[in-house]
Parts: C-alpha cells; structure tokens; sequence
C-alpha cells in the first residue's frame, strides 16, 4: 500500500477499535482475510462471492473502491451507477445494493460490500439468477468454471471495472435487442392504460363494422400501425388496420388471415405489463447459454416451431439458414432443452423405435394386427444400432419385444417417419432433426405434433448448410442423389456444429426483425417465474 494510503489504514483501524470490533486491516496494511470473510458474510454474500472477495483483497492488499481519504474512487461511482441500472435487463437493482460509507470508519464494510455487489452482478448478468439444472434443463453454463473476481480484477487493473460487469452479459444480438423491447413495453406499461377491446365473440372479418377505434389504439402501441392512422374516420374494419393486425398475428403465432376471431383478441388483450415479464423471462434464459464462440450453429426456438441456421454463433444478427419446424407434444413428449454438438448427418436412415412407443404403440398394434409391422415397413431387430441382426417376426419374437430383449426399426425410404435425412447430436434425451413423411402438419399455426424429436421443414437446405464446409464436397446434387437412393449413407462432420434447443416466448426474430411473442406452450414461463419469486 502507498505512504498515503496508511492514513486510511489507520483511520479504520482506530475506529474499529473504538467500536470493539476486530479490524479488517492490519497495521502493516494487509487486509486480513478471515473480517474480509466476516464482512462479506454480514453482506449477504454467497459461498462463492465470500471466496471471490478474500482472493481480491488478498491480492490488492487494501481497499478496492476508496481512496487514500477514504473517498469513493471514479471507478465506485461508475460501478454503483451500472448497478443501480441493472433492472434494464430484467434483473433486480436491490438485489446489488451496497450502501456507500457513512463515515471513514464504515469504509471497510462499504468497499467489501460494492465488491459483493460487483460480483453478484457479474454472475447474474452472465449465468442467470436462476441454476436452470433446478428446472430440468441441461445446460453446462452453470458448471463451467468461472472466475469472477479475476475478472474484476483484470477491470480493476484496467481503470475499466465497470465495463468489465457489463461485458459479461451475453453477446447475442437477440439479447441486445430484448433489452431495448424490455424498455419499450415498461415505458407502454407505465403510460395511461389501452382501451380495452370490446367484449365479443363474434368474429370480425375485413369489410365489418368493427372495434376499430380500441384496436386501432392498442396497433398503434404495439407499433403495428402507424401513428398517422390512429383516427378511425369509418367506423369500418378494412385496409390498413387489417394489414396491421395481421402484422400483428405474424408476431404472435396466429394465422395471419385479417380476422379478428377469439385467439387474436386475446393476444391483444395481454396488458404490456404481462410482456414486459415474458422478456424478462426470455433474457433470464439467454443467460442460460453456454459460451459458443465461433463455431457454426443451429438453435431452435421450440415455442415459436422455428430454427436458424448461422455460419459463426457471433453473427446471430443474419442467420444463413431459417425454416419452420415440429416440436414434441406439450403433453405427453415434450421436445427438452438443451444445448449440444451435430456430428453426423444420414441420408435414408433407420428409424429405431424407442422403447416408450414400442410399448405403448407399436406392441398394441401388433398384438391387435399380425400385419402391422410389416405394412408400416418395420422389422424385429437384435442388437444396438442401424447393424442390428433381423429376427423373423414370430411368438418368440413379440416375447423378446416385450421383454426388452428385441427392439424395432423402421425401414429407409419415403415411408419411413424420420423421412430421408436425418441430423445427429447425441443426447441424454435421445433428440434429433429430421425430415417428415408428412409435411402438410407444416401449414398449422401450433406445431406440436412429435414424439420430442425436431422434424424441419426443408430438409435438403438443412443438410446443404450442414455439409457445406466438408472437405468432400456436398452439392445439391449429391444430396438429392443420396436422399433418392438405396443405401443408408452416414457422413461425420469434419466441423462439428452447435446445436441450442431452447424456449424463448418473447425474441426479436431474426427473419423479420420484429418482437415475437408465442404461448408458454410447456409451462416453462410459469415454473421460471415461480423460481424467481422464490428468490426475491
């Protein structure tokens, strides 16, 4: 510590002295590490902050935040600053409050407090408040090592510690622009209330007379209408206050045909206060995401039934690819979420029966129908993957079925429910991309129809993207041709791609640039909400 500094030093510890309490500083200068520990403790910190804290002090061997008088240095009032605005990403600014020193014998306490604060902030903006583990979500964020206050310090050491918190938010551009929607809908929530819409159950199609003058006003807010048009000189429903609700249906998941039926105005009725939590829910869950670097990636929004494709996870402002998709049931097989690697791409695949439909479909129908397995082009397999030996289809072998011994498998070829291509990531969950038989469930507006697995809308793009970086080339050509013929064709990815699966219900999109909003279609919007009351 500097000369001037043992002023300080000497200041808290006369006044620790008069209070009867243990100093934090030594007369040499050192910050002992055992009232560092208890102070941070008296501050709320977590194991890991108190741990953090000790380790900083240790190092810097005095006061992070206060100078030789015991004033606050420019970087303290930077920090405290960054803290208090922390609700512009939907985290909770007391949560890192730490009261400034009322005098120079309360400066110990008050600087080991703003460095819990600062590291609190760090972990949340980075990893969440919430451990997504506790939810079911395997996601690695959370076990990956992190260092915070080495973070903090290398800020420190740079006269840029503020920047050092902010930069660990994430880099998304999707998360950049949820914050300013997060802004937007609070502003929308504090201002005068929405005329409501009028009740009704009748619906209003394009050319009634209708609610204009409520919905016109409730456009406008949402910015689907422009100012200009607020006025409702008519009293009719038509022109430009169609197209603008069904700019509104667009964003929101509905069949954009015009009408004002019962599912569109109930979209409209949601209070902007009531989205303004559906973002806030979002940016927890983007916190969520594991650092992706470079490398290519696919992600999948389950609750919007859409995927992206980018060809470096850095640029998620313009994704390379975008298609539709299927998800799991929301009641009985729900599509997980997680985050993983692509290795493998297969043209013409086997569809392996997994043992919950084998028991509770494929076996009932058999057992009803002799013919079944073999009108569907399914046959009894022994063994584990697409080399499994066929069995003849006889009493033994429905009694090696049902006892786990044998197993069934779809055969290649345009029959077959995973269609002709199919993209690997392993998993816990058994999860992957593939193509469909049946494309025309790709018109509905709510596409939740599959066993948990990703059925994607165009197939042949998918696997053009994927393979493109092969040493081997993959042209269009060759897909089709290995699509069209005979043999189940397995090709490793000489660079393995991110994959994210995961469930937002409010995204500014990539395709249009506009804020989204879908239904909480498994319920993880409430059981994230209830999670973060319990921490408040």
């Amino acid at each position: 510590m500097q000369v001037r500094g043992r002023r300080l030093v000497a200041v808290i510890v006369l006044a620790a002295m008069a209070s009867g309490q243990s100093p934090v500083v030594q007369p040499g200068g050192a910050w002992r590490a055992d009232e560092v520990a208890r102070v941070a403790t008296a501050a709320g910190a977590s194991p890991g902050e108190r741990e953090g804290a000790v380790r900083l002090y240790g190092r810097r061997g005095g006061p992070v935040w206060h100078d030789p008088a015991g004033h606050p240095t420019p970087a303290a009032v930077e920090v405290r600053t960054l803290l208090a605005g922390l609700d512009a990403h939907g985290l909770v600014p007391r949560v890192y409050a730490a009261p400034p020193a009322r005098d120079l014998g309360d400066v110990a306490r008050a600087d080991v407090a703003l460095t819990i604060a600062s590291l609190r902030a760090m972990r949340h903006l980075h990893l969440g408040r919430v451990d997504p583990r506790t939810l079911g979500w395997t996601l690695p964020t959370w076990a990956e090592p992190h260092d915070f206050a080495q973070t903090l310090e290398a800020g420190l050491e740079a006269g840029t510690p503020a920047r050092a918190i902010a930069d660990l938010a994430p880099p998304f551009a999707l998360y950049r622009r949820l914050v300013a929607a997060l802004a937007r809908y609070r502003a929308l929530a504090a201002a005068a209330p929405l005329p409501m819409m009028p009740a009704g159950t009748t619906a209003v199609r394009p050319g009634d007379v209708g609610p204009t003058a409520a919905l016109r006003a409730r456009l406008v807010a949402f910015g689907d209408l422009g100012a200009a048009a607020a006025a409702d000189p008519t009293g009719r429903y038509d022109g430009e206050v169609v197209e603008a609700v069904r700019r509104f249906q667009r964003r929101h998941g509905l069949s954009a045909d015009g009408v004002l039926g019962a599912r569109t105005r109930a979209a409209l009725a949601v209070s902007p206060a009531t989205r303004a939590w559906q973002i806030t829910l979002a940016l927890e869950r983007l916190r969520w995401l594991p650092d992706l670097g470079a490398r290519r990636l696919v992600a999948v929004n389950i609750p919007m039934f859409r995927l992206w494709a980018w060809d470096t996870a850095l640029d998620d402002d313009v994704p390379a690819l975008a298609m539709d998709v299927i998800v799991g049931r929301a009641v009985r097989t729900q599509t997980p979420v997680f985050v993983d690697v692509m290795e493998r791409v297969i043209f013409r695949p086997y569809w392996n029966i997994p043992p919950s439909i084998l028991r509770g479909e494929v076996l009932p129908a058999v057992r009803r129908d002799a013919g079944y397995l073999a009108r569907q082009h399914m046959e009894v397999v022994r063994g584990e993957g697409d080399d499994g030996r066929i069995v003849p289809f006889d009493g033994a072998a429905l009694a090696g079925l049902a006892a786990g011994a044998l197993r069934v498998r779809q055969r290649p070829g345009p029959h077959n429910a995973l269609g002709l291509v199919k993209f690997v990531f392993p998993n816990d969950a058994s999860v992957y991309m593939h193509g469909t038989p049946t494309p025309g469930l790709f018109a509905r507006d709510r596409r939740d129809f599959s066993h948990g697995c990703i059925r994607v809308a165009d197939p042949p793009a998918l696997a053009r993207w994927a393979l493109g970086w092969q040493r081997q080339a993959w042209p269009a050509e060759r897909i089709a041709e290995a699509m069209a013929g005979r043999d189940n064709t397995a090709v490793a990815l000489d660079a393995p791609i991110d994959v994210a699966i995961f469930y937002l219900t409010a995204a500014v999109l990539p395709d249009d640039g506009a804020l989204h909003f879908a239904e909480d279609l498994y319920g993880h919007d409430a059981r994230l909400s209830r999670a973060l009351a319990a921490l408040d």
